[in-house]
């Protein structure tokens, strides 16, 4: 008869060592799936709602770091590699929200993404109330007629805001007017009293100054001529003045008329400042914080009475009208 004895088959140590490798990778890969996951989970589900305000213009590395340090979120990181990789996260609104640490990372990426409760809107030095019911409109549906009913030309300060998208003319015409009365304090008008003017004329031609002048250098100088002007009794003579009488202009579908004509400085009206001396009646624009710091600091001593912009946006000054038309004559 013939034996056969059992022997152990031998083990590739290879293969041992392959499937040892696999066993390592699937238990690093679901440890780190896991420690993942729970970065992604709520920092407190017992936390309360918060105010979290993105600005524009921040960067995510910013928004990350800041919604860590708040305890929203547990890691910077893992939001920045979750926006990197997921496409609905892709954009991040600017404005104000309502955010908790009781939320988890999706949800927190999913309310920013959505868009803010508040909204952040731009409002520019030297436009109209018009324009600023134009931008209201497109931006937040506000009402233009209801936003003119209660905004006084002049006095709605031009600046960046962050509005509810709820907020209605009254609030935002209310909020321009506070930010306004906040910037025309007591010195400033004490400074502008100064000058000779009451605080209601200082913004009159802080106004005008806001559509003459660009630069706080220029601002200032052309406020020293306006202001000289002012006191010796000489029309102002400002364009400007005659764009706001003239009002919206269809085929440039623009408020303020480019190129005036002759007849354009004969309009009849109480801005004309060719035809009436002294101030207009009302301001003509919305001035900044810059024009009415140009009027209180205007130097009425100044030599000149005659100023002239190029279409480069250099000024050129003249003490008389000789010389003024020169200088229109050789850098228009």
């Amino acid at each position: 008869m013939v034996e056969y004895r059992s022997q152990k088959r031998k083990r590739n140590p290879l293969t041992s060592l392959l499937f040892l490798l696999m066993f390592l990778a699937i238990a690093i890969f679901l440890t780190f799936n896991f420690y993942l996951s729970s970065l992604k989970q709520p920092v407190n589900k017992n936390d309360l709602v918060q105010a979290f305000v993105i600005s524009k213009g921040e960067s995510i590395d910013t928004i990350s770091k800041r919604l860590e340090e708040k305890k929203i979120i547990k890691s910077a990181i893992v939001m920045k590699w979750e926006m990197k990789t997921n496409k609905k996260y892709k954009y991040i609104e600017a404005g104000d929200f309502k955010l908790s640490g009781a939320m988890s990372l999706d949800e927190v990426l999913t309310t920013l993404s959505k868009g803010s409760v508040d909204k952040w809107v731009t409002l520019l030095e030297g436009w109209r109330v018009e324009e600023m019911a134009q931008k209201l409109n497109d931006e937040l549906g506000i009402n233009k007629q209801e936003f003119l009913k209660y905004s006084k030309e002049g006095y709605m300060f031009p600046d960046t805001y962050l509005f509810n998208k709820d907020a209605t003319a009254q609030t935002i015409a209310s909020t321009l007017r506070n930010t306004f009365d906040q910037r025309y304090n007591d010195n400033l008008q004490a400074k502008i009293r100064a000058q000779g003017l009451t605080p209601a004329q200082g913004v009159i031609l802080a106004s005008i100054v806001e559509r003459e002048a660009r630069s706080d250098k220029v601002r200032t100088e052309v406020a020293g001529i306006l202001l000289k002007r002012f006191k010796i009794g000489m029309g102002l003579n400002v364009d400007a003045a005659i764009q706001y009488a003239l009002g919206y202009q269809p085929a440039e579908k623009s408020w303020w008329k480019r190129n005036l004509t002759l007849d354009d400085l004969k309009v009849n009206s109480p801005y004309n400042t060719y035809t009436n001396i002294g101030l207009p009646p009302a301001p003509i624009s919305n001035p900044s914080l810059s024009s009415l710091k140009a009027v209180s600091n205007a130097d009425s001593s100044t030599p000149y009475l005659y100023y002239f912009h190029d279409s480069e946006g250099n000024t050129y000054y003249a003490k008389t009208l000789e010389e003024h038309n020169k200088n229109v004559a050789k850098y228009r």
